[in-house]
């Protein structure tokens, strides 16, 4: 009997050439994920900016970013499994271009409603980070496979990481408006550029769009590859969430008093731990990647106990040692996520764009649980609280990578 396929009725397609993946177009599809998803976080230092220019206020204008996660998470869900069923060339291109005039809406704003609509518009968007990821995997050779998709989520988080600083030094000497619309502009060029040197890709699947998304079910019962994979990450996104969820909101409270320059300088820490996923994907390719799970939620739970212990020290070295420890678990993230990407990518290579959808909505789902639990915690336990809670959940990762087959 032949084994259980989430499609009944796959598609025989031939993919683009691996000769196709030249190193200039790993690295703007790199460039491309990050270019993309910083679009979901520009926004948030501009909200005092945005609030005074529109006479709105701080509680309504706290939707902005609300509503470009939603769209997002939404996008995620609904759109991201037809890169399965449609030319994957095609929905990206088409997202550039929708992704870039909403951008372009909310730069010319007047009142707070129609940012709001376009931001819920780049959330939906933005999500062909999603595309070009699995995009990146379909082209890359087996044996090459983790350093391309290392090399290409590298630009994903360092998009994340660095879009709070370049939107905020925008904002304070040109403005918020200044800030989309040069978004827009990079979303524009981007469009140009993968229309010249991205390739079409094959439908893998002839399933309806209903069947598309009831096979999401059918996936995630037939790998416990896939489940290990996306629950741990999850739990890794929890921890992750919930420091740079509330790293200001510390900085700025007793002993530090801080501003909000400090904390997005940590951004900075972050990415240099986000600059080791090449190497991450290349060990992937040589040992296998479930050491690198393994090694991942590990250093991310011992750096999470660090800095929790780090409160016994002066203000001057424990803000050293928050230096670092955002580095080491930022590593300990990207080095987990580039090797669960490499295990959910071998098991169905037709059903890319929904097993992407899987992984990364359960990570929305932990940063989500991340952020709201680290704002209380914050509030009742302190920062060793958030700590606390930021180690177990990267324990609970390690531990269901120690547990059931490799996979």
């Amino acid at each position: 009997m032949e084994p259980f396929s989430a499609d009944p009725r796959p598609m025989t397609s031939i993919h683009p050439s691996h000769d196709e993946l030249t190193p200039g177009l790993v690295w703007l599809l790199a460039s491309g994920t990050g270019l993309a998803v910083a679009c979901l976080y520009y926004c948030q230092p501009m909200l005092g900016i945005v609030a005074t220019d529109l006479g709105a206020s701080t509680r309504s204008t706290g939707l902005v970013p609300t509503l470009t996660q939603l769209g997002y998470a939404l996008g995620i869900l609904l759109l991201a499994p037809l890169g399965d069923s449609y030319d994957r060339r095609r929905l990206i291109l088409l997202k550039c271009t929708l992704l870039s005039a909403a951008l372009v809406v909310a730069s010319q704003a007047g009142a707070l409603p129609w940012l709001l609509l376009a931001s819920l518009g780049m959330g939906l968007c933005a999500t062909l980070t999603q595309d070009l990821v699995p995009a990146a995997a379909t082209l890359a050779p087996e044996h090459k496979r983790g350093q391309v998709i290392g090399l290409v989520m590298s630009g994903l988080l360092l998009g994340i990481l660095l879009s709070r600083v370049v939107s905020g030094l925008v904002a304070a000497h040109w403005g918020w408006r200044a800030m989309f619309l040069l978004a827009a502009l990079s979303i524009a060029l981007l469009g140009l550029a993968l229309a010249w040197r991205l390739p079409r890709f094959t439908p893998t699947t002839q399933l309806s769009y209903r069947a598309l998304m009831a096979s999401l079910g059918a996936l995630w019962r037939q790998h416990p590859a896939l489940r290990r994979a996306a629950l741990a990450q999850g739990l890794q996104s929890v921890g992750f969430s919930a420091f740079w969820s509330t790293l200001a909101l510390m900085l700025q409270g007793a002993p530090f008093k801080l501003g909000s320059d400090v904390a997005g300088l940590f951004g900075l820490a972050g990415a240099a731990g986000a600059l080791a996923a090449s190497w991450a994907g290349r060990h992937a390719d040589q040992q296998g990647p479930e050491r690198l799970t393994r090694l991942g939620t590990g250093l991310s739970a011992a750096c999470f106990g660090l800095m929790g212990l780090g409160t016994l020290l002066p203000p001057g070295p424990q803000l050293a040692l928050l230096a670092l420890g955002a580095i080491g678990f930022d590593l300990g993230v990207q080095t987990s996520l580039v090797a669960h990407q490499a295990i959910v990518y071998s098991l169905d290579p037709a059903a890319r764009s929904r097993i992407t959808a899987i992984l990364v909505v359960c990570m929305f789902i932990g940063m989500a649980l991340g952020s709201s639990l680290g704002a209380v915690l914050l509030s009742t336990g302190g920062w060793v609280g958030v700590m606390l809670m930021s180690g177990l959940a990267a324990l609970g990762g390690l531990a269901i990578r120690l547990g059931g087959k490799p996979g």
